[in-house]
């Protein structure tokens, strides 16, 4: 299957992103806004060295592939890197501040709902065709995300405001093509670090001193940050953005896990209930894949 890799890239990508808490928690105490300003510089630096180190000649190929775009196109790529570094941006602060200030299972909720509204963003906006199988998987994600919002409608509402940055990011990256996909991230990035920039000096706390903060925040950086997010755009290059979305709920499967056993958070069987319904979602959403390895599989044994 062509597609196989790419299903690999966001599986993957979505996989680390779920014990994304095992390096937050650690460093609950600090402020959201301090987490994100480590965050986001540590990373544009990070990604900035290893462009100018390894990848100039990619750079001389973007600039020479935005060079021979149209004026419209120009106008569109531009809107579309900006407003994607807004989007991340905006994804990461609100991310942080609901894990460390409000609970894990709304960070996990958020990501559950955000398949949902990366699908109907990509029918509404992209056009992409659905197939009946998967939006019987859409109205399975909703009923499951409608229970989970019967036990704390407040988890849900920030899960929403969460979820929607991310969708918007997703959406928006699925027709930003033509670009290395390394450097495009690192523009992303460093943009969101350069808008950032001008509110350090008025926004920041103390400068932390402790080692547990700096260790954090470059796991964070490099293992939950640069290495999930590449992968993510990777899969964006080869499959739909709705598959990618909905292939997201790998990530809060994995956080309400690690909230329920790790973190001791209370768990309710209509969560569980609720969960296990969004699992067999992201089985029959995907199911046409699934079954088309599953054929591959018994023609090659024959074979």
């Amino acid at each position: 299957m062509k597609t196989t890799k790419y299903y690999i890239a966001a599986i993957t990508a979505y996989t680390i992103w779920g014990f994304f808490s095992l390096v937050l928690k650690p460093i609950h105490e600090y402020a959201s806004l301090d987490i994100l300003f480590f965050r986001v510089f540590s990373c544009s630096i990070l990604m900035l060295l290893i462009v100018f180190a390894f990848k100039r000649k990619k750079v001389q190929e973007t600039i020479k592939n935005f060079r021979a775009l149209s004026a419209s196109g120009k106008r569109k790529t531009i809107f579309l890197n900006i407003g994607g570094s807004f989007f991340l941006m905006s994804n990461w602060f609100t991310f942080i501040y609901v894990m460390n200030h409000v609970s894990v299972k709304a960070t996990s909720l958020a990501y559950l709902v955000c398949p949902i509204l990366t699908t109907l963003l990509a029918y509404f906006i992209l056009h992409e065709k659905l197939k009946k199988t998967q939006w019987l998987a859409v109205g399975l994600s909703i009923s499951g995300c409608l229970l989970l919002s019967y036990a704390d409608i407040m988890d849900m509402f920030f899960s929403i405001i969460i979820g929607l940055t991310y969708a918007s990011y997703l959406v928006s990256q699925r027709v930003n093509k033509g670009f290395d996909t390394f450097i495009v991230l690192t523009f992303h990035i460093t943009l969101a670090a350069l808008f950032l920039l001008p509110f350090y000096p008025v926004y920041s706390g103390s400068v932390p001193t402790e080692f547990t903060f700096y260790f954090c925040i470059e796991m964070i950086a490099v293992f939950f940050t640069i290495i999930p997010l590449f992968l993510n755009l990777y899969a964006l290059s080869g499959i739909n953005s709705s598959t990618v979305g909905m292939l997201l709920n790998i990530n809060p499967m994995i956080a309400f896990i690690l909230a329920n056993v790790v973190y001791k958070e209370k768990i309710s069987p209509l969560q569980i209930l609720a969960y296990s319904i969004i699992f067999m979602a992201v089985l029959v959403f995907n199911s046409h894949h699934l079954f088309a390895m599953r054929q591959k599989r018994i023609l090659s044994a024959k074979n």
